[in-house]
């Protein structure tokens, strides 16, 4: 089963424009995932996909193999889309260009499961420990069945606790994904649902479509960067854990 991780990292960010190239104590932020997605030692290749020319070189010169993409793209699984057709490989994991502490603990899970042949979609999800954050709506949350396949994502509190029992099994929805490769071509070329559109949540088009997403459970909750604040706050960390540049 061959395996290949790509990272998607556009310039032109809402909140955190050029955030890829932002420095994270002495590296560049898109650096900072590239190296910990060639540690976990589990692809037989690691991708940067980009719209940016600046970054395209950055990663070039940081030793990783990148490919130009266009600009146009709605989201980040169409960038890996464009290079994924391209690419001869079983299964595409789409790692974020903003999770620079995603490590093999975590993505080894997300590959395992594709060992039952039936699975086409699977995505990571940790139990929320904070329950003042079911009210976070840039917080994703999931509900899944028996068989941890995905009901349902949204930005407010589901399941909703009507009679206020106690319960805790409320889950946070990690964005890293691994698609089998012919799922991730059929994915991108279905419209937009109405639901992926209400709640701006672009996972919700498989499960609209009908394609199931296997929720594989995991303690890594990341701590992606959005915003300039989150990168001084994880720089922060990073030096309080005395980590090695």
């Amino acid at each position: 089963m061959k395996a290949v991780a790509i990272i998607p990292a556009r310039y032109d960010s809402t909140r955190f424009p050029g955030k890829a190239l932002a420095k994270l104590l002495s590296k560049p932020l898109i650096q900072w995932v590239w190296e910990a997605v060639i540690n976990a030692n589990l692809f037989d290749q690691v991708i940067v996909a980009t719209d940016s020319i600046q970054i395209k070189e950055a990663a070039e010169n940081f030793g990783a193999i990148a490919i130009l993409t266009r600009k146009e793209h709605p989201s980040g699984t169409d960038r890996i889309a464009e290079v994924a057709e391209t690419l001869d490989c079983d299964i595409v994991v789409n790692v974020q260009g903003d999770e620079p502490l995603i490590n093999q603990k975590a993505l080894a899970p997300l590959l395992h499961v594709f060992e039952n042949s039936s699975i086409q979609i699977a995505s990571l999800m940790t139990k929320i420990k904070d329950l003042k954050q079911l009210s976070n709506p840039n917080l994703v949350k999931v509900v899944v069945d028996n068989a941890s396949n995905a009901l349902y994502f949204s930005r407010s509190a589901i399941p909703f606790n009507r009679d206020n029992i106690h319960f805790e099994d409320y889950f946070q929805h990690i964005g890293v994904y691994a698609y089998r490769r012919q799922t991730l071509m059929q994915l991108v070329r279905l419209p937009a649902g109405k639901l992926e559109q209400v709640e701006k949540l672009e996972q919700l088009r498989a499960l609209e479509n009908g394609i199931p997403i296997r929720m594989v459970t995991t303690e890594y909750n990341g701590m992606g960067v959005d915003t300039l604040e989150d990168l001084l706050n994880l720089e922060i960390l990073l030096k309080e854990m005395n980590y090695e540049v």
